[in-house]
């Protein structure tokens, strides 16, 4: 039973922490179990000294999960103070780490984290000494600015062992007797000395020397895990209400069984469910698991968690697997929960064989009441034969969806809900396989008996088709499946930490083998919904076009977008493999990765939102002449292929907005008596301006362009002409995306959240211009329009009638446009 907050506090101080270290560690509930539990351990529930309360302090904050299997040895020689040092702590886990329970020598361990060795006060004195002596230049000159920590390493290199505290009031003796007293000049911070400016080259040379080098983890994200053969440690603690606590790991027999099938490699798994389209959050999974299994060598399953036919289609099983392929990674093998669903049966027969299962008859409300007060069905205890027999007719459709289920046995008085008796199975059968159904059936006498007697319409499943009409749930059917499956590291967000406990029960209740369990902060984004049911919802209700809107985060949206694999790639493994808190990240990030990659590999081109009419007065009617423009910004002019040919006639169109009758100093556009740039072309010079009737709407501005190239503008405008007299450039749809959301997590707007959705979201201009070569482009095919941003080929594209879709500006537009 857990303790109050005053008896913790109370134990706590009995060990030797400090009232603050007390106070603080109660705050946190999983920390309070855990050093609870190592003092129970331990045997120390009467006190001892501080030395050897703070270790078994470290033991319960930090090495907690890894140490289980072998804290009876440890504490034992923690309390007997044969380990009484931190250092002996780290190497002791580090030992333990990498042996396995039944193959580890005392005397090998004893050796390893220094047990029986002795340093005097002289040792440490003459070592100290020695470090002195060959820094003594060093110390003289830095005084008391010099590193004591480093010191403090040199010592403790050459004797491990040393205590920590003795080695520290020795180097501060030897520097005193060296230095003397603290001088004033000691105290002061070090002055920096004004440097000239270097030049940018300089700067840039030492931006770069100064750079700290990527950790382990940063240049491999997957370093963090373990290896396969290391899957002795114990994996997790399950906390009983009772006070009893199961460890649970691989026996070495179980673990050598796995090894031998799996020839030692990494398995991991992406199990979605097939309930609708993958979104990025599936992105950064992918990564996760089919990254940890190609950097080590290992195979990945993609794995549909099909478990719930009423809300699995056949759409959405095809869409993972296309754009699994297209995110880049390759399957070792495509399974389905449901191909172990006669496994799971069996194993679920086993489960209440053993004690474990039981067939309950309270319906949802009754589960829901119980469990908020921690109250045991009344089914609990039932027979293990009876049992055996209701599960035997729930699997034959002879009990109505809804009058049972099958719930593990596990402890209702549990703090982790995650243990209170969770369901196993569940029924679910078509209406003429239920009782009532049967009633209904007896206008057809003969149909209606046999459906009664022999429960022949069970609701169908995408995949196993109608054979079954009970359905594993998932907390029954995840982990017996990667336990199957052989998976060597079961990878998940953090949201499932707290259904270790569960995972690990049923695992151990069935003797089978454990998969090394590891979660990481879920991937949130600021101004979108990630969740699938308000997916669903604004896509069944058209608030967006379809799954694959381009203003969803879905991959199919991103796609549909212009976004590659590559970036999203990119953004994913910029965010690591982390427990963090998971908090939002700002689209922007996503952005930035974004435009890096299409900046190398989307060519240039022009197009015109909304033409102005521009007419150059000094060029001749019928000349066309053939300008080159730039497909790439350092395309060399010896490289045919680095451009594309563009007309250059007496009309061109440039955008409204780069037009004002108004000039200012900070415009760079065209005015009345202004000169611009036409990119690739000529300088050309505002004339005049046409007004239409209403004396207000500009019709057409007449223009001279300048064939000597003399002028030398600051503005530099995109533009696009007839190819001929009188024929218009080709037309083309621009859809134009922003942020669906206006807040930055709409989330917390509850049930509000739907007002949040941008009205402005989605522009449609209908009427752009375009550069010839832009005819020929196919579906998905990406552009920069200079000056607009990047652009692709939309779905909806017919011949005649080009689509594109904004994939980004070119610059993060957050900050103008606001939330």
């Amino acid at each position: 039973m857990a303790l109050k907050a005053d008896e913790s506090v109370k134990l706590f101080l009995s060990i030797g922490l400090d009232e603050k270290t007390a106070t603080t560690t109660i705050n946190n509930p999983k920390v309070t179990a855990n050093l609870t539990a190592v003092i129970h351990e331990a045997g120390v529930t009467d006190g001892c000294d501080r030395t050897t309360g703070n270790l078994l302090y470290t033991v319960a904050t930090k090495h907690h999960s890894n140490l289980l299997l072998h804290r009876p040895t440890l504490f034992s020689y923690i309390v007997s103070s044969k380990i009484k040092t931190p250092a002996q702590l780290d190497a002791a886990v580090w030992f333990f780490d990498n042996h396995a329970a039944e193959d580890f020598k005392l005397d090998e361990f004893e050796e390893a984290c220094g047990v029986g060795v002795e340093v005097s006060v002289e040792d440490i004195e003459k070592a100290a000494g020695e470090v002195f002596e060959e820094n003594k230049k060093t110390i003289s000159e830095q005084r008391y600015r010099t590193n004591v920590g480093q010191l403090l390493g040199h010592v403790r290199k050459s004797l491990p062992w040393a205590d920590p505290k003795i080695v520290k009031d020795v180097i501060d003796r030897k520097m005193y007797e060296l230095l003397g007293e603290r001088t004033a000049a000691d105290n002061e911070k070090p002055t920096k000395k004004k440097e000239k400016p270097a030049a940018k080259a300089e700067e840039k040379k030492a931006a770069v020397e100064a750079t700290p080098e990527p950790s382990e983890e940063e240049l491999n994200p997957y370093s963090i895990f373990p290896q396969p053969e290391q899957n002795l440690m114990v994996h997790t603690e399950v906390f009983y209400s009772d006070g009893s606590v199961l460890k649970c790991n691989n026996k070495k027999e179980v673990l050598d069984k796995h090894l031998k099938v799996t020839g030692g490699k990494v398995y991991t798994r992406f199990p979605p469910e097939p309930n609708g389209y993958l979104h990025i959050g599936h992105a950064k999974a992918m990564f996760v698991d089919f990254g940890l299994a190609k950097e080590r060598g290992g195979c990945c399953y993609l794995r549909y968690d099909d478990t719930n036919p009423e809300a699995e289609k056949k759409e959405y099983i095809n869409h993972i697997e296309e754009i699994v392929n297209w995110m880049g990674w390759e399957p070792f093998k495509i399974t389905y929960t449901s191909d172990y669903f006669q496994e799971l049966y069996d194993l679920a027969v086993e489960l209440i064989r053993r004690g474990h299962a039981y067939v309950d008859h309270q319906n949802a409300e009754e589960i829901k009441e119980y469990r908020e007060k921690k109250m045991n069905s009344p089914w609990r205890d039932r027979p293990i034969e009876e049992s055996l027999r209701l599960f035997d007719e729930m699997r034959r459709g002879k009990i109505e969806e809804g009058k049972a289920t099958l719930r593990m046995k596990q402890d209702m008085q549990n703090d982790n809900c995650n243990m209170y008796d969770l369901i196993a199975y569940r029924i679910k059968a078509s209406e003429t396989n239920s009782i009532s159904g049967c009633r209904r059936m007896r206008s057809r006498p003969f149909f209606g008996y046999l459906i009664c007697l022999y429960g022949l319409q069970f609701t169908p499943h995408p995949h196993a088709g109608d054979k079954w009409c009970i359905y594993p749930s998932y907390d029954f059917a995840h982990c017996t499946v990667d336990s199957l499956e052989n998976i060597t590291h079961s990878l998940c967000t953090l949201e499932f930490e707290t259904r270790r406990a569960s995972y690990y029960w049923l695992l151990h209740s069935l003797d089978l083998y454990m998969p090394y369990v590891w979660e990481y902060s879920r991937l949130n984004i600021t101004n979108t919904v990630m969740s699938k049911r308000k997916l669903n919802y604004i896509v069944t209700n058209n608030h967006v076009d379809g799954w694959d809107d381009p203003r969803l985060l879905t991959l199919a949206g991103l796609r549909r977008r212009g976004v590659t694999p590559t970036a999203i790639n990119a953004f994913v493994r910029g965010m690591g493999i982390t427990r963090s808190d998971g908090s939002m990240i700002h689209v922007s990030r996503l952005e930035y990765h974004i435009r890096e990659e299409l900046n190398k590999t989307a060519p240039r081109t022009m197009v015109v939102l909304n033409p102005l009419k521009v007419v150059i007065t000094n060029l001749e009617s019928d000349k066309v002449m053939e300008l080159d423009a730039k497909r790439w910004p350092d395309a060399q002019n010896d490289d045919p292929s680095a451009f594309y040919k563009v007309p250059f006639s007496r009309v061109v169109y440039i955008d409204q907005s780069d037009f004002r009758m108004k000039d200012s100093k900070d415009y760079y556009g065209l005015a009345p008596g202004k000169s611009v740039l036409l990119r690739y072309g000529f300088p050309i010079k505002c004339t005049n301006v046409v007004f239409a009737d209403d004396n207000e709407t500009i019709r057409e501005i007449h223009a001279e362009y300048d064939p000597e190239k003399k002028t030398k503008p600051k503005g530099v405008l995109h533009w696009v002409a007839e190819s001929s007299p009188g024929k218009e450039p080709i037309k083309v749809e621009v859809r134009l995306f922003e942020k669906l959301f206006n807040s930055e997590n709409p989330a917390e707007l509850n049930d509000d959240w739907l007002t949040d959705i941008n009205p402005h979201s989605k522009v449609v201009v209908s009427d752009a211009y375009a550069v010839s070569i832009l005819k020929d482009t196919a579906v998905g095919d990406r552009f920069q329009f200079e000056r607009l941003g990047y652009f692709a080929v939309d779905k909806d594209s017919e011949p005649g009638k080009l689509v594109f879709n904004r994939t980004v500006t070119l610059r993060d537009s957050y900050g103008k446009g606001g939330k």
